[in-house]
């Protein structure tokens, strides 16, 4: 669907079309590691000011069955998807699209299904997962609120979680959403981005249906699950626990905890390639990328000039390089498994965040949190073709091969959609 210059308002959603919003970063001191904004509060102070560090009051939120899914919400639409054109990712131009504001948005991350859904988990600042189809329209906000002795967990009650990021199955029929903290009589959430190796509680992640919207599992994890992604094959689902030092490999068939691999400080971004064999881990508190294995539960090996604060990494379609955002080195670099060593490098923007490939690999799209931007990056040469605003705190990022669609989550509380045309 294009639009033009009009304004959508449909169940309480906004959709703007081409609306710029203000890019200007935000001065703010940095701790030990990166990390100011990377799952704390965020940093959204004029210019020039002190940004908090702790998490904005929230509103309680009302104790609503998670797998309720508002009756009345639509559909999700039928679009036209992109036709061939012969280019490749790298020979197109990004074009802004549209932008979705929403009192329910504080975006952590956005993921695209595939199959026409986007999922914005927004933390414990909202207590939900936003759910979208490809113009925008909001088909779902699942609370986080559960009951964990209904899912047979021992001595569970009532809890709520804090929605941080997400990983479709291969048929987009189930989405699994890692929690950073658990909220509610007997839970102590105080680990934070900061957290040293110790007795914090576990997590959970949640398995909702993406037919009905509905949480139809909780599966326990470490301590402060972040990144999560599940196997080419669909067999495992690996999650990093950033306070647990450690990775979670979980059994999809039986949703259920297989092992905790021990890697290092502050694990976070994970990907796995075709043969579903191992998942490259990174360990962003000790400037290293680890590869475990799937079926050993052990670390294999480490990667080769994995630079200072590796945060997102994600494969080529040929497995061969890999791509790694490094925080506070400002540049995402490019990395030949194959000859062990790095063979490019972008300085795209201050605090590189998330990154992610264009289906046929040609180009890189990635967001600088400080800068307010998303850069584009042609990963033959790792030259930077555009630089295009987004929004206040570009955190998250993820990309629609269907109809060429970057949707980019902005910790300020809106999604920016661009078309790569």
């Amino acid at each position: 669907m294009i639009l033009g210059p009009l304004v959508l308002v449909t169940a309480g959603l906004v959709v703007v079309a081409a609306q710029r919003v203000p890019s200007t970063p935000s001065s703010v001191g940095s701790s030990a590691l990166e990390l100011v904004g990377e799952a704390g509060a965020p940093d959204i102070s004029p210019a020039g000011s002190t940004a908090a560090t702790s998490p904005p009051t929230v509103p309680p939120v009302p104790t609503v069955p998670a797998s309720t899914a508002p009756p009345t919400l639509p559909a999700p639409a039928t679009v036209a998807l992109a036709p061939d054109d012969g280019k490749a990712a790298a020979e197109r131009t990004l074009v802004e699209a549209f932008v979705v504001s929403d009192d329910d948005l504080q975006p952590k991350s956005i993921v695209a299904s595939g199959t026409g859904l986007f999922v914005a988990q927004n933390m414990m600042y909202r207590h939900n997962v936003s759910v979208f189809d490809r113009t925008g329209t909001k088909i779902a906000s699942i609370a986080d609120d559960v009951d964990l002795a209904a899912f047979g967990v021992e001595g569970g009650g009532q809890a709520q979680g804090s929605p941080v990021e997400a990983a479709f199955t291969p048929d987009g029929r189930f989405v699994y959403v890692s929690n950073y903290k658990m909220f509610g009589d007997g839970w102590n959430p105080v680990a934070d981005d900061d957290c040293d190796r110790g007795d914090w509680d576990d997590s959970y992640v949640y398995k909702i249906d993406t037919t009905t919207f509905e949480i139809v599992d909780v599966i326990a994890t470490g301590a402060v699950p972040k990144y999560l992604a599940v196997s080419p094959d669909g067999s495992r689902l690996v999650v990093s626990n950033w306070c647990g030092f450690d990775v979670s490999i979980i059994d999809t068939t039986t949703d259920t905890e297989l092992a905790r691999v021990d890697v290092g400080r502050h694990p976070r971004g994970v990907a796995i390639p075709r043969d579903s064999e191992v998942a490259y881990v990174t360990v962003m508190g000790e400037a290293k990328i680890v590869v475990i294995g799937l079926d050993s539960f052990t670390v294999l090996r480490e990667v080769p000039d994995a630079g200072t604060t590796p945060r997102h990494i994600a494969l080529s379609p040929d497995d061969r390089y890999l791509y790694v955002s490094n925080h506070r080195m400002n540049s995402v670099r490019k990395i030949d498994l194959q000859a062990g060593q790095e063979v490019g490098i972008a300085s795209t923007g201050t605090e590189t965040r998330s990154l992610v490939l264009s289906d046929d690999g040609t180009a890189l799209y990635v967001v600088n949190y400080r800068d307010g931007t998303m850069s584009k990056v042609r990963t033959s040469d790792m030259e930077i073709l555009q630089t295009l605003p987004t929004g206040v705190n570009p955190v998250g990022i993820t990309y629609d091969a269907a109809t060429r669609q970057v949707w980019v989550a902005n910790y300020a509380g809106t999604l920016r959609v661009f078309t790569d045309s």
